[in-house]
């Protein structure tokens, strides 16, 4: 790569300095500064370097087991230090790994189970993995600021000695990876033209502008707060790369008459944390998922783990949370599409990084294989995890890689079937996304009312608004409305896990599908994604996420002070079924672990959406714009919806 030469970089740049940086919306044209240690900002550097798990053979095994009813290991589940002495790194292939890096000048110090931090300068840094750093420059957009990042110009090589030992390496690359599955209403693009729902269902208030109360009316939570179900006792846990304004949720449970505890946040800050609240990086998103999931489990305690939004800041929080095992349930609601997380796309097409490459066999590890181990250990620990499933429909990579250029950023790229990391992963819960019942009014172009009803609890996809957009002689991509939905489909690195082998619905990965960029002419082919492969299927289970029919936040912007927004989105099911979980572990008076095995036994079982004690509702009607809702599980809403009174006495019949 040449100085001045620009690089695609699929998301927005991070700067080397402790502050809130943006999240990516979409890719960026960086200009290439040279040599990364020719800056303050790398004079010293810390990377992860994260070890092979021992005796891996078993894990997967033993997992199965532990979720099994019946088995011997049923429910038996494993402590940190136990985890560590089964199957963490051994004491000799930790200590020849250390001695190989500090030969290197490097400072090594263990900061997780199965990982290292090692630090040095610039020059250290690339000396030891074989790399060269650059800095690179972003110029500032009409929604960012300008920044600065490094990244290497290649793949990094841990040396031979302790290449079988070295599962990644990151932190090499310090750009913003990671956005929040966050979004606002459609705004009608007639000035003055606005939208209302006219037909609440049975809740306090109307879909669009409804709180935790009006989730726990609709989704029979409150059944559980008659019997004194708070989670109290229990500890839940939020996973994000934006800080927050602890008080913006304080107001909110507030206002509701929630009665919390006065200091029950904890903020944990990882890796130096994310800097300042900001809008730029996101710090709505933190603050609804404490909001949600918070209201939903008042009586629980909430640790927040704060980390600068890299794949290394991810990593380490998820290291943290699950390492420090405090909390019982845990939630994210940021990722990006996998294919951005695994191999061959990552460095061939994109020149992304995150990976590590062996020098005895060539072989590669990629971040899903890292959050793969962390999340191995979190269900042995009985931790529960959710994760959004995205907001791009059937189509995931669009959030990521944009469909037309725009001014100062000329990419574009066809649409991929496609899903979202961490949300595919086989020991995470993922939290797709409905639409509420109801009439929704919008002023026409001429100020006549267009009335969409939407009859049944659907799929919560946007090509049901096609008539607005018709209206206003607007194809959906011009409208906004394409592909915005309830991520869902099928991975293409995952295989599919035990638990969804037994339930009719499994999908494999569509054949034809093939990454190319468009523009800047000529267009070229990237990457063609694998066929009929039996991949991990998303979404899990799903709650109302249309920001049509949405929800109110409790937000103090750093640009307009304090506000109470309208947003939806995934990002709002993922805390909400964090609440919920943690309300599940205060009733059985214990850790409920990896949800999806007992939840796709639940859906398999005679009763599951039949009678006045179903467990779930199935979600028949709607789409992401390829998948389609119908009985039983879909890559649209998984399972469906949970009535979760009733889903609570289901999991505690699984249990006798």
């Amino acid at each position: 790569m040449k100085r001045s030469a620009y690089l695609l970089a699929t998301a927005v740049a991070l700067a080397a300095t402790v502050s809130a940086a943006p999240y990516p919306r979409g890719p960026a044209r960086a200009t290439d500064l040279g040599p990364a240690a020719a800056f303050a900002e790398n004079a010293r550097l810390t990377v992860t370097v994260t070890l092979k798990l021992r005796n891996a053979d078993q894990i997967d095994r033993l997992i199965q087991s532990v979720y099994t009813p019946g088995s011997p290991q049923y429910r038996q589940f494993l402590t940190p230090d136990e985890f560590r002495s089964q199957f963490g790194p051994s004491a000799a292939a930790i200590a020849a790994v250390t001695r190989e890096l500090e030969a290197q000048g490097l400072a090594v110090t263990r900061s997780a189970t199965a990982q290292l931090h090692a630090s040095g300068s610039a020059a250290q840094i690339e000396k030891a993995f074989a790399v060269e750093l650059h800095s690179f420059e972003v110029d500032a957009t009409t929604t960012t600021s300008a920044y600065r990042y490094r990244a290497p110009l290649g793949a990094p090589h841990v040396p031979a000695a302790i290449a079988g030992e070295v599962r990644g390496v990151l932190g090499l690359d310090s750009r913003p990876r990671m956005a929040p599955h966050l979004r606002r209403p459609l705004h009608v693009p007639v000035p003055g033209a606005r939208a209302s729902a006219t037909s609440p269902p049975n809740t306090t208030d109307p879909p669009g502008l409804w709180t935790v109360v009006d989730f726990a009316e609709y989704y029979d939570v409150n059944p559980l707060y008659r019997q004194g179900i708070t989670g109290k006792g229990r500890t839940l846990a939020i996973v994000t790369l934006a800080s927050f304004t602890p008080s913006d949720a304080y107001k909110y449970w507030g206002a509701l008459g929630l009665k919390v505890h006065h200091n029950r946040i904890s903020e944990v800050q990882i890796d130096g944390g994310a800097g300042p609240p900001s809008d730029e990086s996101g710090s709505d998103e933190t603050t609804l998922d404490v909001e949600q999931s918070g209201g939903l489990a008042p009586g629980a305690r909430i640790v927040v783990y704060e980390a600068p939004n890299t794949s290394q800041g991810f990593i380490d929080a998820f290291a943290a949370a699950i390492d420090s095992n405090k909390a019982d349930t845990v939630s994210t609601s940021w990722g990006e599409w996998e294919g951005l997380d695994g191999p061959d796309l990552v460095v061939d097409a994109l020149g992304e990084s995150g990976l590590v490459t062996n020098p005895a066999n060539g072989e590669q590890t990629t971040i899903v294989e890292a959050n793969d181990d962390l999340l191995a250990q979190a269900a042995l620990q009985g931790q529960t995890w959710f994760a959004a499933s995205g907001d791009y429909g059937a189509y995931d990579s669009v959030n990521s890689l944009p469909l037309i250029p725009s001014p100062g950023q000329p990419f574009s790229y066809n649409a991929i079937l496609s899903v979202d990391d961490p949300g595919m992963q086989r020991y995470m819960t993922a939290a797709g996304g409905t639409t509420l019942p109801g009439p929704q009014v919008y002023s026409g172009p001429t100020g006549a009312p267009i009335v969409i009803n939407v009859a049944h609890e659907q799929a919560w996809g946007w090509d049901y608004l096609a008539p607005l957009c018709n209206a206003f002689g607007q194809n959906a991509v011009e409208c906004g409305t394409y592909p915005i939905g309830s991520g869902g489909g099928v991975s293409i690195y995952v295989p599919r896990p035990f638990y969804q082998w037994s339930l009719p619905g499994m999908a494999d990965t569509v054949r034809g599908q093939a990454l190319s960029q468009l523009t800047p002419r000529p267009s070229q082919l990237l990457y063609r994604l694998p066929a009929h492969f039996p991949g991990r299927n998303v979404p899990d289970l799903s709650t109302n996420a249309d920001p049509q029919t949405g929800y109110v936040i409790y937000y103090t912007s750093d640009v307009n002070g304090f506000e109470i927004e309208q947003a939806g989105g995934t990002s709002f099911v993922a805390p909400e079924l964090n609440g919920v979980a943690s309300l599940f572990v205060d009733a059985l008076h214990h850790r409920v672990g990896l949800l999806n095995p007992a939840l796709y036994a639940i859906a398999a079982s005679p009763g599951a959406y039949r009678g006045h004690r179903a467990p779930l509702r199935d979600v028949t009607h709607g789409d992401n714009w390829y998948w389609h809702a119908h009985a039983g599980y879909n890559q649209t809403t998984g399972v469906g919806v949970p009535d979760v009174a009733n889903l609570l006495e289901a999991l505690e019949a699984v249990e006798q």
